[in-house]
Formats: C-alpha cells, structure tokens, sequence
C-alpha cells in the first residue's frame, strides 16, 4: 500500500480543485496513483455535477466570434460561480470549445450546444467544484459584422448593412458602453412610451398640478422624446466623438444599423444572498465530524 503524502494530496487538489479529504480519499482508492485518482474523480463527475446543479451560477463570461468574411457571428455566454474561476484556464479552455463548436455547427440556440458539450461541462464541474452552465447563445448573419468584447463580461454583435467591420466593431463598442434598448425610435412599443409616461407624471405630479393641459402634454412630449433619444442606439451621442450621432455616423460611411445583440454576464439572473460567516461556521462544523 503506497503512503498518501501530504506533497501527493497537495498536487491533486491543485489539479482538480477539489477538497483535500476528497483529494486523499481517492489517492488511497488509486492506491497513490495521482492520473488514476484524477480519472477516478472525473468518472464521478455526472454524479458532482448533478448536486452543483442547483447551485446559482451568475458569473462567467462572453465570448464571440465572427467569420473571415465578416457575414457570420456566434456570441454566448457561460455561466460560472465565482469570477474567479471565469479567469481559469480550464473555464477560459471550455468557453472557447464550445464556442468553436457552435460556430462550425451552425447552431443558433444553446440547446444543441448544452447537449453536445453536457460531458465536458460534468468534467470541468468535477475539477473545479462549481456549477458551470451553457445559458445561452445568439447566430447572426448579415452583410457586416462586428463584434467587441469588454473585458469577459460584456460582449456585443452589430450587424450593418454596408460600411466595414472597423465600423461595425466601433459601433458595437459603442453599444457595449451605452447599452441602447433599441436600434431606432421606431422600434420602441407603445407600451414601453405608456410606461415612461407613467413614470414621468409620476415623478413630477407637483410640478404640473394646476398647469394647463398644453403645457403638460409639452412636457410629456419632451420627456417621450428624451426617451428615444436615450434608449434608441442611432440617436445616441457616439462614444468616440459625441459630436456625432450613431446613426449620423453610420450614414456618413454609407451604412445602417440592422441589428445589434449585447449579452452582460449574469443579467436578468437571480443571485442568492450568501451569508459568508454561516458558511464559514458549517465548513468548520464538518470538518469536526
């Protein structure tokens, strides 16, 4: 029977980064054989990654791609624990696979892709010790297409019809920085306008009391127009020169905006309150037992 060293438990949780009782565990069961223990643990995996599974996973990171001919983009987003282990080389490792396999798939949803790559996420999940999901994932073709990544966290496509993808890219920048609603005032709902009525003549009911009906209508209307202008990409101030308008510039190098998609890492995710001193408690509490 090879002796479990300290140095051996060690090199195994670096590798996997699983707990150290787990790590000796399984070199006793491997009999000191650390690429047996590793094998042994990633076997398990399935059974891991089903209990991480109702863990809450709202960070993670954007990835996108665009094709040589700029006419093709893919952009997902894979979901992690912690920020932390978004900046792993086995997480970084898995984003870019599955990335790469959506993209020469043709796939224009995450579902095929979760299926395709639900092995390799056990596996990682059996490493890391973190629920790891696939949420989501966009395709988009066009004309020109652009993308830009902030960072892991914000990751943007613009599709133009005309222009180039210098452009398209520092339109997608722009988008990634202002994070428009909508491509153009004619794509607002009526509901959304109601809703920003709403709200208006809320927030200011002791400023139009008693005022005549035409001057409150021209507030409104000023405020609605405020509105537009603020949600809607092409009426927004460019970023890199605010003198100019979105849709301005587009149109100065002969080109629209189609469309563009904006995915941010964990947005519309519910995110658990986590209270750090009782989950220091119950760790310490296990490992009396």
């Amino acid at each position: 029977m090879t002796q479990i060293t300290a140095a051996m438990v060690k090199e195994l949780r670096e590798r996997t980064g699983q707990g150290m009782m787990e790590c000796k565990k399984a070199l006793v069961a491997a009999d000191g054989d650390i690429e047996k223990a590793i094998d042994d643990m990633r076997a398990s995996g399935a059974i891991k990654a089903a209990k991480k599974a109702g863990n809450i996973a709202a960070e993670g990171a954007i990835a996108a791609k665009v094709s040589a001919d700029n006419k093709t983009a893919v952009i997902i987003e894979v979901n992690s624990q912690t920020d932390f282990l978004a900046l792993q080389d086995d997480f970084k490792a898995f984003v870019n696979a599955s990335l790469e396999k959506a993209f020469e798939a043709g796939y224009t949803d995450a579902a095929p892709l979760v299926a395709d790559q639900e092995s390799a996420r056990e596996a990682l999940v059996a490493k890391t010790g973190e629920n790891v999901n696939i949420r989501r994932l966009a395709r988009v073709e066009g004309d020109v297409i652009g993308a830009y990544l902030h960072g892991h966290r914000i990751g943007v496509v613009v599709n133009l019809k005309g222009g180039n993808e210098e452009l398209a890219r520092d339109i997608a920048m722009h988008v990634a920085a202002s994070n428009p609603q909508f491509v153009d005032p004619s794509q607002v709902s009526e509901e959304a306008v109601a809703k920003e009525k709403e709200i208006f003549l809320a927030l200011n009911a002791d400023k139009i009391a008693g005022k005549p009906d035409n001057i409150v209508e021209n507030m409104v209307k000023g405020r609605i127009n405020k509105f537009l202008a603020e949600a809607s990409l092409v009426e927004q101030p460019f970023v890199k020169d605010p003198e100019i308008k979105v849709g301005d510039l587009a149109k100065k190098a002969g080109a629209e905006v189609v469309s563009f998609i904006r995915f941010e890492v964990g947005e519309g995710i519910e995110r658990a309150e986590t209270d750090f001193a009782a989950e220091v408690a119950a760790q310490v509490a296990a490992s009396k037992q």
